[in-house]
């Protein structure tokens, strides 16, 4: 049983401080009667106390219906608020309709054992008073990478630190850099172009599809050899599938994207690797920095091609290390 009583705030703020949960739970529970408040049932979340006491008794958490699997990480950083790790090409990053197993959320449930409930979407909260459906297990998950994208990705710890880390994410305070092999060479410079969903693939984003939200990429060509370039991306908004829309539009689609360009013999997937990010730690403040060394299909493929990776992009080593504002 948890009680209090608090003046001056939202019923749902307070429960969800006092609970030490999501305002989104603490509006289920609230919605749901299960809370008191001045010995009567409230169910209405914005609800502004006066000072009554509030009572609850939280339902039994729900039994995670993803599997925790032992899946080995490369983590290339992690202390008591976040874990960050270089997600291989191949995994999906949580569970997906008819994909259960196998993803970053299966492997993140093995050996961190975090609560499914962390992060929880408003999808999630429509059925949190009975078993979630595990595509709706996204425990931590902050951000997400394509299954064939490879690179960095942050998870939270807990729920002080996902909702920090969301905000910066939304906020557009976390630097992303991407790398990619093109066929076909790209302008250089930045493209804001909308993206929405393809008019008639509902699986396919598109420039100006239906719904389009505004996109933003600079592009910078590092090295470019028969008519195929090493792209490097920076994303100020974060669309799905948002660089490889964003390169199929500039005529210059990712190598091996079977969905916006080609199928390739030099590669087995999309060359698309998330390289680098810098954020601010969600409770110190501090600025972090990490990279993710580039695959060696990546590198290969490029080989192939005639080219030479660059000695200043990182193939082997991992660096995680703080680094000074954001340019």
């Amino acid at each position: 049983m948890i009680r209090f009583s608090a003046h001056g705030v939202r019923l749902d703020q307070a429960l969800a401080f006092e609970a030490n949960t999501s305002r989104a739970r603490a509006q289920a529970w609230i919605e749901a009667g299960l809370v008191l408040v001045g010995g009567k049932v409230i169910t209405k979340p914005s609800y502004k106390l006066r000072g009554e006491t509030v009572e609850v008794e939280p339902p039994p958490p729900v039994a995670a219906t993803v599997a925790a699997e032992d899946i080995p990480l490369q983590i290339l950083y992690e202390d008591s608020d976040l874990i960050v790790i270089n997600k291989p090409a191949g995994m999906i990053t949580h569970p997906a309709p008819g994909v259960y197993s196998g993803t970053l959320v299966n492997a993140i449930l093995g050996r961190f054992g975090l609560d499914v409930s962390l992060g929880e979407s408003e999808e999630t909260d429509e059925v949190r008073l009975a078993a979630p459906r595990p595509e709706l297990v996204r425990p931590g998950i902050v951000h997400r990478l394509d299954k064939d994208t490879s690179g960095v990705i942050v998870v939270a710890r807990h729920e002080a630190a996902h909702r920090r880390l969301s905000e910066a994410f939304a906020g557009r305070s976390v630097y992303k850099r991407y790398l990619a092999l093109t066929v076909g060479i790209p302008p250089a410079g930045t493209l804001a172009a909308p993206i929405g969903r393809h008019p008639v693939d509902r699986t396919r984003m598109h420039v100006g599809g239906v719904a389009a939200r505004h996109a933003q990429t600079d592009f910078e060509v590092l090295a470019s050899v028969q008519e195929h370039a090493l792209v490097s991306a920076i994303l100020h908004t974060g669309r799905t599938h948002q660089i490889r829309v964003h390169l199929k539009h500039l005529h210059a689609p990712i190598l091996g994207d079977d969905v916006y360009g080609k199928p390739s013999d030099l590669i087995a997937r999309q060359a698309l690797h998330a390289y680098e990010l810098r954020l601010q730690h969600p409770r110190s403040g501090r600025y972090l920095h990490f990279v993710a060394p580039v695959p060696a299909d990546m590198v290969w493929a490029w080989g192939l091609l005639g080219g030479v990776w660059p000695e200043d992009l990182k193939t082997e080593t991992v660096e995680a290390s703080a680094a000074g504002p954001f340019c």
